[in-house]
């Protein structure tokens, strides 16, 4: 009996490119275009910073491509992975920026004012490794993905999946939540970690430090794309489309489902972990109202407008909602949440592959019909006419 891995490598591998298609390197000319070239040229420095924070969403939508769109796996606990990595960004921050010359009006100099506030007396064990910028960055990535790592060996062992997982990665966020808004002298609580200033002795507050880092956001997200995309084109992302159709038929084909869930969703918190460290770094703060349940929604929905099988899509759809986002809520503060909970519901029951999907179907043919070698891309789209789940 052929196995679904292998009847998806037959259909996959036909004039296939090995990593991308023609219209793929297009559309990456194309995002990082105007995210690296157009963009800057047109925004003043205000708008680019806020163009640069949504960025830093779209890492975690590119996640959930791979986590939800192929291995079908919902989290709406992303904000978490997200959360933790601007935590241990803004930790090193913060400490660069209490220096016991900076700190001296406390009365413990050289802690961060918000432990001094609460009667803290010295540093925690846990920020000590913060002291050092390149263990700051191995940790950015490490502490999201060893607890993605512990939630989904927990969860994927035991066979939770679908809905039981997406409520307990729910869950998980309330719950981190509340602890970081309860353990105020060594998180900052609900005001979180702010008053950050320098970056191993650079100022991160000025114009042109905001600038540059927009384009190292920028770098940063191709980067994770091309990562993202040769696990989508490898075998691995075969195996996880086939794992998102019919799970049984892999287990029974001797491959280990478990296995493969714990790297997708490990993979889609390093993302995460990523955008969150660079938001802390673009934005100039890290408070628990980044990693609770609402703030994970919206992630997901940044991926379902945009398409949840596409990652260029993904991107596009989370600069499309945030800019929305902005400019609505400046004119509509509060009709703005039902405006974004009507897109929602119309990406699940009218166009479930978002917009990505929307493109593939209409208008690529159209414009691809009399080019030669820039055939459409056959993305393994959801069937026809189903909902996303």
């Amino acid at each position: 009996m052929t196995s679904p891995v292998q009847t998806l490598s037959k259909a996959v591998t036909v004039n296939d490119n090995p990593f991308m298609k023609p219209v793929e390197w297009v559309s990456l000319a194309l995002l990082a275009g105007v995210i690296l070239a157009v963009l800057p040229l047109m925004l003043d420095g205000f708008r680019l910073n806020l163009v640069g924070k949504y960025l830093t969403y779209a890492f975690v939508a590119l996640g959930l491509v791979i986590c939800w769109g192929y291995a079908g796996i919902l989290s709406l606990g992303q904000g978490v992975f997200f959360g933790l990595g601007g935590y241990c960004m803004a930790m090193y921050l913060k400490l660069e920026a209490s220096s016991v010359e900076n700190t001296k009006i406390q009365s413990t100099p050289g802690i961060p004012d918000f432990m001094d506030w609460n009667q803290i007396t010295a540093l925690p064990w846990f920020w000590q490794p913060f002291h050092s910028l390149p263990l700051t960055l191995l940790l950015v990535v490490a502490v999201p993905v060893a607890f993605a790592f512990l939630i989904s060996v927990a969860m994927f062992k035991r066979r939770v999946g679908g809905t039981y997982f997406a409520i307990i990665t729910q869950a998980i966020a309330a719950i981190l939540t509340i602890l970081i808004v309860g353990q105020q002298g060594y998180t900052g609580g609900i005001n979180g970690i702010t008053d950050l200033r320098t970056l191993h002795g650079w100022d991160i507050r000025t114009d042109s430090a905001k600038s540059i880092l927009y384009f190292v956001n920028g770098g940063l997200l191709i980067g994770c794309i091309l990562m993202a995309q040769y696990v989508k084109r490898s075998k691995l992302g075969r195996i996880l489309v086939a794992m998102r159709e019919k799970e049984d038929r892999v287990r029974f084909s001797g491959y280990s489902v478990a296995g493969f869930k714990v790297f997708a969703f490990c993979l889609a918190a390093g993302f995460a972990a990523i955008g969150g460290a660079m938001f802390t770094l673009q934005v100039g703060f890290m408070s628990p109202s980044f990693v609770g349940i609402v703030p994970s929604v919206e992630m997901v929905i940044y991926t379902a407008v945009g398409g949840r099988l596409s990652l260029f899509g993904a991107v596009w759809g989370t600069l499309l909602v945030n800019w929305a986002k902005t400019s609505f809520s400046e004119s509509f503060p509060d009709m703005w949440l039902f405006g974004l909970g009507a897109l929602f519901i119309a990406v699940v029951l009218i166009f479930p592959n978002g917009i990505a999907g929307l493109w593939r179907e209409h208008v690529e043919p159209r414009l691809f019909r009399k080019a030669k070698g820039l055939a459409p891309v056959a993305g393994p789209a959801l069937p026809h006419g189903s909902p996303a789940e």
